[in-house]
């Protein structure tokens, strides 16, 4: 059984000032998840389920669905914020969708096998699917995951501070815990983050996650369980989300599941801010340059 490919696709923009998982970026036209979706196909994976907000449908359909036919099995799932437990209602003022946790657990009729899950905006390297497709194919159990990591100094913005979760792992290579760490960039030559309005170091060599993690059926039935929690206690909160490395961490803390790192020495790279477009169209182009893609994916 092919693994599916999960595209978490349904946020805002806000920082970008629009769609920038619709925004054209590579020679041929790519999206950046073109060229996930072409990582994802030639390392094996057999599917892909976008997550998007029902209102982004049309364009969709438009841009991937028909392209990608006869390529990869798609499917489009809708996350809303009136998709919620029955019984439960929330704050008409929230605009904000729930969060990473609840965009995956929207997709749960629509995956039946191992999966990964990405962000829509992120480049991450193709040596990076072939690292996932072979833990989905070979290691993943109920009660094993894995997760992607990435070196912190590969995944900054020239261009405003970014969050990670910085990530801790045991002697074998297996997740303990992560820390977002928030306004996190670098000045003359040392990466800091911002907490209580001081400056802490990272080292540039730190593993972060880049939410591109390794999953097995059972994570629907703990999302299902914790999601309802969640949303009983912060229904009428307007910002509150409900993240998947938080889920993780909480599926660890209780025993239930343990994290494989996958380390990948790709530099990930996306569109966090408008000013970063320019760089990523260049590093697009020097990728096809040297061979690493066609000039027109599909």
């Amino acid at each position: 059984m092919k693994p599916t490919l999960l595209v978490l696709a349904a946020g805002m923009g806000s920082r970008y000032g629009g769609l920038k998982q619709l925004d054209r970026l590579g020679p041929g036209g790519e999206t950046i998840m073109d060229y996930s979706i072409y990582d994802a196909k030639r390392a094996g994976f057999g599917k892909v389920v976008f997550v998007i907000r029902k209102s982004f449908e049309k364009d969709f359909r438009e841009i991937y669905v028909d392209k990608l036919q006869g390529k990869i099995e798609v499917e489009l799932v809708f996350q809303e914020l009136d998709n919620l437990p029955s019984g439960i209602s929330y704050s008409e003022e929230r605009v904000k969708p729930w969060g990473t946790g609840h965009a995956i657990l929207v997709a749960k009729d629509a995956v039946k096998e191992p999966f990964a899950v990405i962000n829509a905006d992120d480049f991450y390297g193709a040596e990076a699917y072939e690292s996932m497709y072979a833990f989905l194919t070979t290691e993943v159990a109920s009660d094993k995951y894995a997760m992607c990591g990435y070196e912190l100094n590969k995944t900054l913005s020239d261009f405003g501070k970014v969050s990670r979760g910085v990530c801790e792992m045991d002697d074998d290579g297996y997740l303990i815990g992560v820390t977002e760490r928030t306004s996190i960039a670098k000045e003359n030559g040392q990466i800091n983050f911002i907490l209580n309005d001081q400056k802490f170091p990272l080292s540039e060599n730190d593993t972060v996650s880049m939410n591109f993690w390794g999953f097995s059926h059972s994570l629907f039935a703990h999302l299902e369980e914790k999601f309802t929690t969640f949303v009983l206690a912060n229904a009428q909160n307007l910002k509150a989300e409900f993240y998947i490395p938080f889920v993780v961490d909480d599926l660890m803390k209780e025993g239930k599941v343990r994290t494989k790192v996958l380390h990948s020495n790709a530099e990930w790279f996306g569109v966090t801010y408008q000013e970063d477009r320019p760089t990523t169209i260049d590093k697009l182009n020097q990728l096809v340059a040297i061979g690493k893609y066609p000039a027109k994916i599909w």
